[in-house]
């Protein structure tokens, strides 16, 4: 039985599902969704490449970030690093590396967030040099309540996602339904309040035929990852807009996207449990959520400009100095400056009570203003 098996028969028991539910079957059925399978859905021998896959620079800039965030934590003995959502594990081996390598911070406890045995494997292949402060749990729910820093690279656009449609004069949602052996979609009524006033909130435009997304699982992510954090700092890193951007009348089929062997495309019922379904990430409704629950925004910029902050030059000028064959890894470098650079950004959240002014991934640029 396939996935797509699996779907169609929820379907014709149920009824039509939303397309939230969906693609939380198509990415997360145990075992048989894209990121439960027994494979590696990133890298060269994957879908789709992260900033981590493109260079080790990229872990390390977030270890002297996490220095810091340290630093202004008053240096406890042992701080506890958690990355949701680790991949291969080349952002934690960097982090560690840098941490281990260059900074006074010695007694790290990492912790990796994977529901996926078959990469937990990888990652403590990876991850083989730093096995003594290695931790791993399926869920947050596993997390006691801890003093540190939550990191997040590509995660929440990875969140299954409410699809809409302004239809008749009215916001309606998209349902998967069957006809004969096919998934088909069919328009329904908003499935939740919670939708409806988001819709209000940021000002969704009312153009017919105009389809978008909402991230609903986002907002019960941070209330998660608050409820953990008793101080400390939380790092998201992903493809995004603010509200603004992203809800313009000109991005009229909003922002849903496929990855299949490194190739893209915009139809979600084929290849399921094959390729990744991802929508990007609206910023404005992070910090929002997070400031409603006590998290404080620090900054917000993209990632090129927070990398250049982080002092990656001095990585690159030190590797030049060791290597002279080192210039052929400076075009992945450019990728994570430029590329994903643009595409990609920053949002620092902190939990705690003292004024901690601001950080040095935002010395060049800190655009908190513009969500």
């Amino acid at each position: 039985m396939t996935l797509e098996d699996v779907i169609r028969e929820r379907i014709q028991r149920e009824g039509p599902i939303t397309f939230e539910d969906f693609m939380d079957m198509a990415l997360y059925w145990p075992g048989m969704g894209y990121y439960t399978r027994e494979r590696i859905p990133f890298g060269p021998e994957g879908d789709y490449y992260t900033s981590a896959h493109l260079h080790p620079f990229f872990g390390r800039c977030i270890g002297v970030q996490v220095e810091e965030c340290w630093e202004l934590m008053g240096r406890p003995d042992d701080l506890v690093v958690v990355e949701v959502g680790p991949g291969m594990g080349y952002l934690a081996e960097g982090l560690l590396g840098y941490l281990s390598e260059e900074s006074p911070l010695k007694g790290v406890k990492y912790i990796l967030v994977e529901r996926n045995p078959f990469l937990r494997q990888t990652q403590a292949e990876t991850l083989k040099a730093y096995a003594g402060r290695l931790h791993w749990v399926s869920g947050l729910e596993e997390l006691e309540e801890l003093r540190g820093v939550i990191v997040m690279n590509e995660v929440v656009d990875a969140l299954p996602v409410h699809l809409l449609e302004f239809s008749g004069g009215e916001y309606r949602e998209v349902y998967v339904g069957t006809s004969g052996d096919a998934l088909v979609e069919h328009l329904g009524p908003i499935s939740s309040d919670e939708i409806t006033n988001y819709i209000k909130r940021y000002g969704l435009p009312e153009v017919e035929g105009y389809r978008t997304e909402v991230n609903l699982r986002a907002r019960e992510l941070v209330r998660e990852l608050e409820e953990v954090l008793r101080e400390g700092f939380l790092i998201v890193i992903d493809y995004g807009y603010t509200a603004r951007e992203y809800y313009t009348e000109e991005r009229q089929r909003g922002t849903l996207l496929c990855y299949w062997r490194h190739q893209l495309n915009e139809d979600p019922y084929r290849h399921i449990g094959d390729q990744d379904i991802t929508a990007h990430v609206n910023f404005t409704a992070l910090r929002d959520w997070a400031e409603e629950l006590g998290l404080m925004p620090v900054g917000f910029c993209n990632q090129g400009a927070f990398l250049v902050s982080l002092g990656i030059d001095r990585f690159i000028e030190k590797a030049l100095q060791g290597s002279e064959g080192f210039w052929m890894e400076v075009p992945k470098i450019k990728g994570l400056l430029f590329g994903m650079g643009d595409s990609h950004r920053v949002l620092i959240l902190y939990k705690g009570r003292r004024d901690i002014g601001g950080l040095r991934g935002f010395t060049l640029k800190n655009s908190l203003h513009l969500l």
